[in-house]
């Protein structure tokens, strides 16, 4: 019996379901990306707010209503995530940090560190929930996990019955990484004197994509994978994985915009799908961790053109 999927746990409705997915949807980037189109300005602050609102009041449910007790976990890990960003998020806002760290003379590796550090206080707060609720860490996955798993045949990715993570996780890994290479190439076209010249930041770019690969695998994968496949489903839970990370990367993706949250979107299902059945983190991470290394590298030359 497939524990996992809650199509086969007794007594589970819909109910659940549609209230994951209408919670979810409501705290994402899509009232943003709303805002945005249909106002022509930049988003309020106060959104961000109304949103921890919301997930409050939605962890509260969880709480008093027996119908929405399977979502507890999800509300509560979701809650600390939004907060966790609100908090950082006025410290990015002081006058010190503008100061300090946003000027247009700050050195490369700085300028990213600062807000990098923010980043994995979010994770870390994110983690530590998990951790509590789960009471170890192979509960949400932070763990190697089976680095030869079996992938599950999808047809339409050229994935048969009898391969592995062992061989995929690589073309996975550099097809994301020259997925991304080439249209970023093509926007910048750096000279050769850009490329030589953004070579001595390569240790920088490194360490910034392997951060931001950890953090976000942590707040935007693990968050969902260990907290809503017992409520809603695998499928369910892999879906609004999928559909979180998509939104949160088309107003500031790169590229923005439908095709930027389409490839980020594309490269979630993988990732979800990496972590789901090797039960680990690392082929996620490093899958993760290839293209962001072209995205940095890209800032890192064009910082050094400005």
């Amino acid at each position: 019996m497939a524990a996992h999927d809650a199509r086969y746990l007794p007594g589970t409705t819909k109910r659940p379901v549609l209230l994951a997915w209408l919670a979810m949807l409501l705290v994402s980037d899509l009232p943003n990306i709303i805002w945005h189109h249909a106002a022509g300005a930049a988003v309020p602050g106060w959104l961000l707010g109304a949103k921890i609102g919301l997930l409050a009041s939605f962890a509260v449910a969880t709480l008093a209503l027996r119908a929405m007790r399977p979502l507890r976990a999800f509300a509560l890990v979701l809650l600390v995530l939004f907060l966790a960003l609100g908090g950082t998020g006025l410290v990015q806002r002081t006058a010190w940090f503008q100061r300090t760290f946003n000027y247009d003379g700050v050195p490369f590796f700085l300028g990213y560190l600062a807000i990098f550090v923010l980043d994995i206080v979010v994770a870390a707060a994110v983690v530590a929930t998990l951790w509590a609720l789960k009471r170890g860490r192979r509960g949400f996955f932070l763990v190697k996990g089976e680095l030869r798993a079996p992938i599950e045949p999808v047809r339409w990715l050229g994935i048969r019955g009898g391969e592995s993570w062992r061989t995929f996780g690589w073309i996975f890994a550099f097809a994301a990484g020259l997925c991304v290479l080439v249209p970023t190439a093509l926007a910048i076209r750096p000279s050769e004197e850009t490329l030589l010249r953004t070579l001595p930041l390569l240790p920088a770019v490194l360490v910034l994509a392997a951060v931001n690969a950890f953090t976000e695998e942590a707040y935007f994968r693990c968050s969902f994978l260990a907290t809503l496949p017992n409520a809603v489903g695998r499928n369910h839970a892999l879906l609004m994985s999928v559909v979180f990370f998509g939104l949160a990367h088309y107003l500031g993706g790169s590229p923005p915009g439908v095709v930027g949250a389409a490839m980020t979107g594309f490269l979630a299902y993988l990732l979800a799908k990496a972590m789901l059945e090797t039960r680990g983190f690392v082929w996620p991470w490093f899958i993760h961790f290839v293209p962001d290394v072209v995205v940095f590298a890209s800032y890192a030359a064009l910082y050094v053109q400005q």
